[in-house]
């Protein structure tokens, strides 16, 4: 395994990096990006076993599963953390140990329909509330005290938007290395 590019493994579609100036069509793609999100995971989760379920994408990485039930923890809580921008001033959010999360009895559970249910409708609030933002909305920050930074609303959508990316590709990687990190 010496020849593996743990990096390219880890962020298969690179990181994110956040445009100089976020526009409307920005937005608008990243919105599109985050709503066909659950869809997306449910095709690739289409006819896996529990065995390929339990594939890992890389070594040390999570299982296929573990990517899925994770997404629904961090959605939740990004969608809790556009409210409270969106409602306080310039909260101060409360970050989590979502590796820990991730070894949690539900996030080890082979059945993922129930996951998938909470994925898409979280999406659709989620996502009903994204499109109804207003400048002024997406300008508003919240701070992240283990970054020790502002993010602001528009940002945090790109980050979400490249989130379901990301571990699309994660989940598409663990199914096509078959089961060879495990």
């Amino acid at each position: 395994m010496d020849d593996i590019d743990i990096e390219k493994l880890k962020f298969p579609i690179g990181k994110f990096t956040k445009p100089e100036r976020i526009t409307s069509k920005d937005i608008e793609a990243w919105i599109d990006d985050i709503e066909k999100f659950p869809l997306r995971v449910e095709t690739l989760l289409d006819n896996l076993s529990v065995k390929q379920l339990n594939w890992r994408y890389r070594p040390d990485g999570w299982m296929i599963k573990q990517v899925v039930h994770h997404c629904a923890d961090s959605h939740i809580n990004s969608l809790i953390r556009f409210k409270l921008a969106l409602t306080e001033e310039m909260p101060t959010i409360r970050p989590y140990y979502e590796d820990r999360w991730a070894e949690l009895p539900d996030a080890l559970e082979d059945d993922l329909s129930y996951t998938l249910s909470l994925l898409k409708g979280l999406h659709k609030k989620w996502c009903f509330l994204l499109k109804r933002l207003s400048p002024d909305d997406l300008k508003k920050v919240f701070i992240h005290p283990e970054h020790g930074k502002h993010f602001s609303l528009e940002e945090n959508i790109g980050i979400y938007a490249w989130h379901c990316n990301h571990h699309l590709a994660h989940i598409q990687q663990g199914i096509k290395t078959g089961g060879k990190y495990n």
